[in-house]
């Protein structure tokens, strides 16, 4: 049964000045031209100084239709800026969120193009793969872990289409072109070994990051809201209020529990995630 009931823009309450739905179109080509061309832009927010969170995501579901009249199709969500330091970083108090396409999924192992993604970076995940829909605004950790099927360990490619420090006014991008950025998502690696919820403590899994056999970061999942199953109830309860819901056999990326590491042409990423394996791709 599918349940996207309402395809309706995110509601804006106390604003005036919102972008029109041509201004919407506008910066989500810009980003589609942006990424098809392997090339940076300015950032959204420079261009349209007046939009909102709202207008983010509407940029954001713009673009991801433009994917899906070219042929593509959803796999599943990510839920980014998970960690306290990212959010107070980006001055939020929430996640954000963004969506899975089908040629982003690459295999444990593969050997992937660092050229087509734009200032790319890797980071340390978690997947739940669901088995029943995930629809409501009261979820706990519980209703989550008993919807899902199993978790793999997973890497997030994250490339930013804007650029991190507009050239002309050394200003940083921030989180409302990160959304509208698909939460800056690119790719994701996905491990060969699964486990059910219920086997695994997920608050403890951690993982040591390898980059050219230098170890360069290391967490637990439970800097992911204190567990990441937390994250994907809040995003269920966000896709509530537009009558969608998670859907049984998406993968969901709960956030990442490492600083993002960066990638350059002939680098080797071996992540090792302890009792659930290890996760490894090259770049070239």
């Amino acid at each position: 049964m599918l349940y996207a009931l309402v395809r309706a823009r995110p509601c804006r309450v106390g604003h005036i000045e919102v972008l029109s739905d041509r201004q919407i179109r506008e910066a989500a080509a810009a980003l589609h031209a942006a990424e098809t061309e392997r090339r940076q832009i300015r950032a959204t927010s420079i261009e349209y100084p007046q939009m909102d969170m709202g207008d983010a995501y509407a940029i954001q579901k713009a673009w991801i239709e433009l994917k899906l009249a070219e042929g593509r199709v959803i796999r599943g969500r990510k839920i980014g800026l998970t960690s306290r330091a990212m959010q107070d970083a980006m001055q939020i108090d929430e996640p954000d969120y963004g969506t899975l396409l089908d040629d982003m999924f690459f295999d444990d192992g593969a050997e992937i193009e660092a050229g087509q993604f734009t200032d790319p970076r890797i980071e340390v995940e978690l997947a739940f793969v669901l088995k029943r829909p995930l629809i409501g605004d009261d979820l706990s950790v519980d209703d989550v872990l008993k919807a899902t099927d199993c978790v793999i360990p997973a890497l997030e490619i994250i490339a930013a289409r804007s650029f991190r420090v507009d050239p002309e006014t050394n200003r940083p991008r921030g989180v409302l072109d990160t959304i509208a950025d698909n939460a800056a998502n690119a790719g994701v690696v996905m491990g060969e070994v699964s486990v059910k919820p219920s086997e695994v403590d997920l608050r403890w899994v951690g993982a040591l990051l390898y980059r050219n056999g230098i170890i360069e970061e290391t967490g637990i999942a439970a800097a992911v809201l204190d567990h990441p199953a937390t994250a994907i109830a809040w995003l269920a309860k966000k896709f509530f209020r537009h009558g969608i819901a998670l859907e049984p056999g998406q993968v969901i990326l709960s956030g990442s529990f490492t600083r993002p590491v960066t990638i350059a042409p002939g680098d080797t990423f071996d992540v090792d995630y302890g009792e659930l394996g290890k996760v490894a791709c090259r770049f070239t």
